[in-house]
């Protein structure tokens, strides 16, 4: 079990691209969060299994049809033990 917290850059706001990594998360069992912030960018909190968490991303990279994601970063954060995955407002 690893965590990983990605800021995604982009149009990722209004675009239902919160629901869509959520499903996604949950289809992956990966715990944690995502959150709209305040410069435009979103914000993932993901902890899972490190092939999960690739397969993530390349969701994230992906996204959902209506969004674009023009940069992530990403970086290995300290598992917090999260239960459940879910949408921070």
């Amino acid at each position: 079990m690893i965590g990983k917290r990605y800021i995604v850059y982009g149009r990722v706001q209004g675009v239902g691209f919160r629901w869509f990594i959520n499903n996604v998360a949950e289809n992956l069992n990966i715990k944690g969060y995502v959150m709209n912030m305040p410069d435009g960018s979103v914000e993932i909190w993901a902890e899972g299994e490190a092939d999960s968490l690739y397969t993530f991303k390349n969701y994230i990279l992906k996204g959902n049809g209506f969004s674009f994601v023009e940069n992530i970063e990403e970086e290995i954060v300290p598992v917090q033990g999260y239960t459940h995955f879910s949408i921070k407002y």
